[in-house]
């Protein structure tokens, strides 16, 4: 059974830092695709940034360079470093995962998702 399940989220000030964690497990796929997602109240739900399994790295434009992604295979843990917050930053933040080679930036492509955790930046 495939578990996501995010941590980190919390509130802070504008040009603080926060750093998400997302514990996965049950995935027997060596080469996947892992992600974060973000969704604002009234808002489609968009890809933050996305690491495959060799490495590669992508990021919306939004967040280059504040964000950093990056994961601890010994630990199935992936990590969403955000520096230099923003108001706008503030949204529910999910980790996602997708049984392909490739990164894809929709959220249909990614099959298995965590519950989430909240990221609130105040001005």
């Amino acid at each position: 059974q495939v578990q996501l399940v995010e941590s980190g989220g919390g509130s802070v000030q504008s040009g603080g830092s926060l750093r998400l964690s997302c514990v996965v497990s049950g995935y027997g796929y060596r080469d996947y695709c892992s992600a974060w997602f973000r969704q604002a109240p009234g808002q489609e739900r968009e890809r933050v940034a996305s690491i495959d399994g060799r490495g590669n790295t992508e990021y919306s434009e939004s967040v280059k360079p504040r964000f950093s992604i990056s994961q601890d295979s010994s630990k199935n843990t992936l990590y969403l470093q955000m520096n230099s917050l923003k108001p706008e930053d503030t949204a529910m933040y999910y980790c996602a995962a997708s049984r392909t080679t490739g990164c894809w930036e929709s959220p249909a492509t990614y099959s298995d998702w965590g519950e989430g955790t909240q990221v609130t930046v105040s001005s």
